[in-house]
């Protein structure tokens, strides 16, 4: 019988509706607190619990103590081996210390919840022991040890169970958060765990796109092509990334590189909006959201953009969704992916939708 381990990263993710990009650091966390965040990644642990507890099969659940863990397990109906104590306020030393107890403890898997971060604390306190499986709960996701969503973690955790999977190397990358948040992309690879694989189910790292003049040419005849259908009177919620970045440069208007701005009637409504922001300024306005896909993910909702919510998208429509990708882009992913943390808003997102790829160039692409 196996042992798998849980760690839930209680914090992971919580500053991504309200714009802050990440929860690294408790000045920024006690920020994301009075903003209004909620905490996320123990509802996505339940998710993936319970979707694990459908394959009915036998196995010894480790957890860590109380939010860590043990309250999510107990709550779908789980009964854990729970080991090691927590701080009060959970910090990333609770997660490396528990990591290795249930290394000692003689866990076969780990299964965490969280983001980046979580996955560099993990990887400092393991290494490459044992095999592990990320529930991506956080705001940026670059690593590639994650799953796509919680359904497809514990359909991993269920193959690896039954003894069907083989592993191989994933990369934990991170973001400098500051720089982030003064809109600079600063991202390192830290090192590797092992994760159990299967096509389709764990994401790649995110890839950025080429600093080429090709690329840059692309970008701004695509840019060129969406300007020339934008509308008066609706209100555009421009997402992250060079591509849309470069509708602003067309418009001749302000844009922050990684965060989500908005465009009515060709000028600046606001930059860098949080989710709130967003749903008072689409009150009662007719608005489209613009974004592009993450290099090698594929990800259009989820990942760096939670601020577009799925009351936003609920909002909004799915007709009223435009997607820009350049052709190297669209050359690195198989398909658009969604993951916004609600099942209902993933399932009306999947189909198909346009993709502006050149000047006067469409595709259309499946959303999965």
């Amino acid at each position: 019988m196996k042992n798998i381990g849980l760690i839930v990263n209680p914090i992971a993710g919580m500053g991504g509706r309200v714009g802050l990009k990440g929860t690294d650091g408790e000045d920024i966390l006690r920020r994301a607190i009075n903003l209004g965040a909620k905490p996320i990644a123990p509802q996505r642990a339940k998710i993936m619990l319970s979707s694990l507890k459908k394959y009915d099969l036998k196995f010894t659940l480790i957890t860590a103590p109380k939010l860590m863990g043990e309250y999510e397990a107990r709550e779908v109906g789980y009964k854990p081996i729970v080991i090691g104590e927590i701080s009060e306020k959970t910090t990333g030393e609770d997660t490396r210390r528990i990591a290795k107890l249930m290394v000692d403890f003689g866990i076969d898997l780990l299964v965490f919840c969280g983001g980046d971060g979580t996955a560099r604390d993990i990887y400092s306190a393991i290494d490459m022991l044992i095999p592990v499986i990320g529930v991506p709960t956080g705001v940026k996701m670059h690593s590639a040890v994650f799953a796509v969503n919680p359904v497809m973690a514990a359909s991993l955790v269920a193959d690896f169970i039954r003894g069907v999977l083989p592993l191989r190397d994933g990369e934990v990358m991170d973001v400098d958060e500051s720089a982030f948040r003064s809109d600079k992309l600063i991202v390192k690879l830290y090192g590797y765990l092992k994760i159990p694989y299967r096509y389709g189910l764990v994401q790649n790292a995110k890839s950025p796109s080429p600093q080429t003049e090709d690329e840059r040419e692309n970008q701004l005849a695509i840019a060129k092509y969406f300007v020339e259908s934008m509308e008066k009177n609706v209100l555009y919620i421009l997402g992250p990334g060079t591509t849309v970045k470069a509708v602003a440069d067309v418009l001749n208007v302000q844009k922050t590189l990684l965060g989500v701005d908005l465009v009515f009637n060709f000028k600046v409504y606001d930059v860098d909006v949080n989710e709130e922001k967003i749903l008072k300024a689409i009150k009662n306005r007719t608005a489209k959201i613009v974004v592009s896909p993450i290099g090698s993910q594929g990800f259009i909702f989820g990942r760096g953009n939670q601020q577009i919510s799925p009351e936003v998208i609920r909002r909004v429509g799915k007709n009223n969704i435009v997607v820009l990708a350049t052709h190297h882009k669209l050359s690195t992913i198989d398909a658009l992916r969604v993951d916004t943390g609600d099942p209902e808003v993933d399932e009306y997102l999947r189909g198909y939708l346009r993709v502006i790829c050149d000047y006067r160039e469409e595709r259309i692409v499946k959303v999965i």
